[in-house]
């Protein structure tokens, strides 16, 4: 999640690299998602100067495990212990850092040594820029024109921003070797804010799909892809701007919401250190204070314009744990620090179970919830007892039935009277939830007791009689009945329903349903078979095995109840090659054989 919404609102990324590790798993998962959201990339290896270090190798890896055409801006002067400097392919000059914090740079002519792979690498670059950009190519193949550096600056522009190639640079970021240069990459090749297409969004009001230009001029949109809980400011509002400006004291609005606010302070974010600024322009990352009911993914627009921007995508939870406090003395905050929590991490869902009473905490994956329970004791103070996961199960019904209740009790005084005779069974559509259908003649229920009736079976619904779950669906055919004239009452009538469910529901047929979850699972080819008797062991149904950026996309449907432990076992077969994410799919009969050792 954390990835996620930082890449949906960074125009940009530098892919860092470990010298001697190389393109590792969790690396790959993170690209592939930055090639989801369409953002141009820069590769620095790092750590030349550790043990096992090797440039070639990675640039290498770059190329094959991830899809990826690299463009080697620099190759290394030496490695390991013999790292020295690098040598700038385009200014064909070695680069030396000469103290120890890497703040002094000096050019030098290119050893003799390496006058030959320097030659052989800068022609591997021109050629490639030729092969992805067409007005480099003509310039190239003209032979009389000299190929100037203007002209290698202004191709691997071009490819960069559209994503063709991968610029890579090296160096050591501890001692702070190579950094300079990578920073100037980062200028000359990234798009900046303004080069990059106009931002596309909806008006709140028509529904219409509205164009900003990402200039100042513009009407003012933003995007708040973070909200973070700070001990001293509150809460903090983290914001993309990507049209127009704001100034503190600015009328702003929240188009979810409709909510109308005051800018009180712009902050800009260092780390942990905040700076107070006086506004806020396009492209800029700021933080706003006193923004009450901000969410992630919430637009925020001048009051003139309403522009809603695409959202960021938040997974449904599959996952959920009991969790109570371990002292009574910590139930009060225990509440208040659930919400925190749930602001800071929408992908999170805090709820209490209607049956037992217990706080449900729903998550990503088991780990998700584990660090999130880590958080609670560690940032609030708070020990948690926590059960085993939880599958949430539904009934259904499959049989039809007509029944007729009658509710008479006499207490002295008024009594109670009502009686109903009504169809109970399946829905004929996919619908869920209660179907009523009042087939009622000549006033025999008076009007006005109809919707308690109707209230009663959808209460009733709660409670299955199979296993106490709730049901999914039921339909309910109202055929007769009759009142008394003094003892009848809507709340007698809403009586009688619920019992009348009581007694005929378990002749109905109940059968138990279960959640499938719709799983996503990539990984490389070496692993096709090992994934697939995964599935098919957690008695999986594959839907489809698609290929997309050398990588294999195996779609399936699987029962939750399979899917615990699921994301360590996967890492476990596939080395940690392999990544999965999960979303409720529907409800499905449970077979007869798994459903009697569930209901014991």
């Amino acid at each position: 999640m954390e990835v996620e919404r930082s890449l949906r609102v960074l125009d940009s990324v530098v892919a860092v690299f470990c010298a001697s590790s190389g393109v590792q798993p969790q690396t790959e998962n993170v690209w592939f998602q930055a090639e989801k959201h369409g953002i141009s990339k820069i590769c620095f290896i790092n750590k030349m100067d550790r043990i096992g270090a090797d440039f070639f190798a990675v640039l290498n890896e770059i190329k094959t495990k991830l899809n990826a055409v690299p463009l080697a801006l620099q190759i290394p002067i030496g490695s390991e212990d013999q790292f020295e400097g690098v040598i700038d392919l385009i200014k064909q000059k070695a680069l030396y850092w000469i103290d120890e914090n890497g703040e002094m740079i000096i050019e030098k002519e290119i050893p003799e040594n390496y006058k030959a792979e320097t030659d052989e690498f800068r022609l591997q670059l021109m050629e490639t820029l030729a092969e992805f950009d067409e007005t480099f190519f003509e310039a190239f193949m003209n032979s009389e024109n000299e190929i100037s550096e203007k002209m290698i600056v202004e191709a691997i522009q071009r490819t960069c921003q559209a994503r063709s190639l991968v610029p890579v640079l090296c160096g050591s970021a501890f001692k702070n070797k190579g950094v300079q240069p990578l920073l100037d990459t980062i200028v000359n090749y990234l798009p900046a804010p303004n080069q990059l297409p106009s931002i596309k969004g909806k008006d709140a009001k028509t529904e219409e799909t509205i164009e900003l230009e990402r200039s100042e001029e513009e009407t003012f949109s933003g995007l708040v892809f973070k909200v973070v809980i700070d001990k001293h400011m509150g809460k903090l509002s983290m914001l993309r701007i990507y049209s127009g400006k704001i100034k503190s004291g600015d009328t702003v609005q929240n188009v979810r919401t409709g909510e109308i606010f005051r800018i009180s302070r712009i902050l800009q974010m260092q780390s942990d250190k905040t700076l107070t600024i006086e506004e806020g322009k396009a492209g800029d990352i700021v933080a706003l204070t006193g923004i009450k009911d901000a969410k992630t993914g919430d637009s925020l627009s001048s009051l003139e314009q309403s522009v809603l921007l695409e959202s960021i995508t938040i997974p449904a939870p599959v996952i959920r744990v009991s969790i109570e406090p371990k002292t009574n003395a910590a139930e009060k905050s225990f509440g208040l620090v659930l919400a925190k929590i749930q602001e800071e991490d929408p992908s999170l869902v805090v709820e209490r179970d209607r049956q037992t009473g217990e706080t449900l905490l729903s998550g990503l994956g088991e780990l998700h919830l584990e660090v999130t329970l880590e958080k609670i004791r560690l940032n609030h103070g708070i020990e948690i007892n926590q059960g085993k996961p939880k599958v949430s199960y539904r009934e259904i019904l499959t049989e039809t039935k007509t029944h007729r209740e009658k509710l008479v009790k006499q207490n002295g005084g008024s009594g109670q009277f009502a009686d109903i005779t009504f169809e109970i069974g399946p829905r004929n559509d996919d619908g869920i939830g209660l179907e009523f259908i009042n087939k009622i003649k000549g006033g025999v229920v008076p009007n006005e007791f109809i919707p308690s009736v109707e209230k009663g079976f959808r209460e009733a619904m709660e409670n299955g009689a199979l296993s106490g779950n709730p049901l999914e669906s039921m339909k309910i055919t109202l055929l007769d009945g009759s009142t008394h004239s003094e003892d009848s009452g809507a709340y007698d009538f809403e009586m009688a329903a619920r019992d009348g469910f009581r007694a005929v529901a378990k002749s109905c047929k109940p059968k138990l349903l279960e959640p499938i979850m719709q799983v996503e699972i990539q990984s490389i080819e070496e692993y096709t078979g090992v994934v697939t008797a995964d599935i098919n062991k957690r008695k999986g149904i594959i839907t489809s095995i698609d290929e997309k950026s050398g990588r294999k996309i195996f779609t399936a449907e699987v029962p939750l109840a399979s899917t615990f432990g699921y994301i360590s076992d996967l890492r476990t077969l596939t080395s940690g090659r392999a990544s999965i994410s999960m979303k409720l799919s529907h409800y499905a009969l449970v077979p007869d054989f798994i459903a009697n050792t569930l209901l014991i």
